[in-house]
């Protein structure tokens, strides 16, 4: 075989052209990226994702410094016409998705982002965040009293989805009785992230946009003018003075807030759970559990961003406009940064610097939120049920570039 040549089971490697044939739904690699991750980043780390048809990169100090590099931003058409970069026009089916998404907070670039983030931002201080706790703890334990006589459960369903949501509609003052309609809207809506979207993904994400908007228009117009000490209140507040906040951005930010506040914690939880139950691990639970939960099985695997202008990046050179993209999840896993990196060790001194939560002016918002949920759950969990196993093995959805169990079944004593 060619030196410029590598193979893997599921993928081949052409280090003459950095490029990386790997279809991200193959059942080996959904089940376990990691393998593929180190035969990546050891043969060629900044390489062309066939299948994307973008640069991505797996190493550290790429993804760490990419994340924060403000020549690199999550919009593009705010520097450049859709005529300039060649794209297409935006189909007519996925115009309402794309109106709903131009105001996301995830999707913008200061100096509108900063403004947003700044709006947001106050209700999720690691300070007030902490007020949470006991409400936290509380529903954890109602969560295991309701196993209480049960042999086997699937903890993702019993536990680990139930937390974020009901932590988040009760932070952003959203009715707790409409979580399972929430759950379904956004799990439609996420979905257009998928590596397996097709047409029908497509117009159940635009059905579920829409059908989200219609009601948090509702509810914002019947809580308008009410008092109340929460997100939602402080975001109508914001809008009524002039200028901060129009509806449309209050109405996708609300959304945005009730999604990406229970997405990715549900699968870092249950990843979580998994990882503890696996390793043996379930002793003094504490904040470096958290850490290092979230380096070694990362829910999110891949950030990407444009360039916003020509530029280089270590030797590689990027048009304005292209995609690169960031895999989290083998950043976390790289050995150059973190020793043994496919070892769970609690007491690893530099888990923290783990990208999961990503980095720059897009680091995640919730992180304090993500980290005490967390925190409070595990602990809670392990000390009621000190005999979970695994009833069979874990299954991941096929859902990159997320990476979160489809269910976990644990015999429970």
């Amino acid at each position: 075989m060619p030196e410029s040549q590598v193979t893997y089971p599921i993928m081949y490697i052409n280090t003459n052209t950095r490029s990386v044939d790997l279809d991200p739904r193959d059942t080996q690699f959904v089940q376990n990226p990691y393998p593929a991750y180190h035969a990546i980043r050891a043969a060629t780390p900044v390489f062309k994702w066939e299948q994307y048809g973008h640069w991505c990169c797996a190493a550290y100090a790429d993804v760490n410094g990419l994340l924060r590099d403000r020549r690199f931003g999550r919009q593009i058409l705010h520097v450049a016409t859709r005529e300039e970069l060649g794209w297409p026009e935006t189909p007519e089916h996925l115009k309402p998705f794309y109106a709903f998404e131009q105001h996301s907070l995830l999707e913008l670039e200061p100096p509108v982002h900063t403004r947003l983030r700044g709006l947001v931002s106050r209700a999720f201080l690691s300070r007030q965040i902490e007020r949470l706790r006991p409400e936290i703890a509380n529903l954890c334990n109602r969560l295991v009293d309701q196993l209480d006589g049960k042999h086997e459960a699937d903890l993702l369903t019993a536990y680990a989805i139930p937390i974020p949501v009901a932590v988040i509609c009760d932070l952003l003052g959203a009715p707790i009785e409409m979580a399972q309609q929430f759950l379904s809207w956004s799990n439609d809506m996420v979905a257009m992230y998928q590596a397996r979207r097709d047409r029908a993904i497509e117009d159940k994400a635009v059905a579920a946009t829409l059908a989200f908007s219609s009601f948090m228009r509702d509810l914002i117009r019947e809580r308008r003018g009410k008092g109340g000490d929460n997100l939602l209140m402080e975001l109508i507040r914001a809008e009524s003075e002039q200028g901060k906040l129009s509806e449309d951005e209050l109405v996708t930010t609300a959304i945005l807030m009730l999604n990406a506040g229970h997405e990715a914690t549900v699968h870092a939880l249950g990843n979580g759970i998994k990882a503890l139950i696996e390793q043996e691990a379930r002793e003094d639970i504490g904040a470096g559990h958290v850490e290092e939960i979230m380096r070694f099985d990362a829910p999110l695997h891949m950030f990407t961003r444009y360039a916003l202008e020509d530029l280089e990046w270590n030797g590689l050179k990027l048009k304005k406009g292209e995609t690169i993209g960031l895999l989290l999840g083998a950043a976390n896993r790289d050995p150059s940064r973190f020793p043994e990196p496919d070892r769970f060790l609690p007491s690893r001194e530099n888990a923290a610097q783990n990208v999961s939560f990503g980095a720059g002016i897009h680091f995640c918002i919730g992180a304090p939120l993500a980290r005490l949920e967390m925190e409070v759950a595990l602990p809670i969990l392990f000390r009621r049920l000190p005999h979970l196993r695994l009833a069979g093995p874990p299954a991941y959805r096929d859902a990159y570039h997320f990476h979160g169990l489809e269910r976990l079944q644990a015999t429970l004593r």
